[in-house]
């Protein structure tokens, strides 16, 4: 019992420590979160805004609800679009909501 008991006072008491045993893990951490995590979000986001930007009446297109449908006309203004689902059904949904970007209508559907 008396080993154990001195053992943790010598190491208690003979340590003193910097501030940068204690920085310099956690500045790691930080940088290895950032080019793992927040930087290809940025990223994915940046290309997202892009596409969203560049959406053209015509354009084929999949919602992130997974509808499929071709935009039949857009509202800057509002930042909506006018989305033509089947030969008589258009729906008006965000901008934000369109996943991914299929193509040109060619006019053979």
């Amino acid at each position: 019992m008396f080993e154990i008991t001195t053992l943790f006072m010598q190491g208690g008491s003979g340590q003193g420590g910097s501030a940068w045993g204690f920085l310099l893990p956690m500045i790691l951490i930080f940088a290895i979160m950032y080019f793992l995590i927040f930087r290809p979000q940025a990223k994915k986001q940046k290309q997202h805004q892009a596409m969203i930007n560049a959406l053209k009446k015509g354009d084929k297109i999949v919602t992130a609800g997974g509808i499929y449908g071709t935009i039949s006309g857009i509202k800057e203004k509002e930042k909506t679009l006018i989305v033509k689902i089947s030969d008589n059904v258009k729906v008006e949904m965000s901008k934000s909501s369109v996943a991914r970007v299929l193509g040109k209508e060619d006019g053979s559907s």
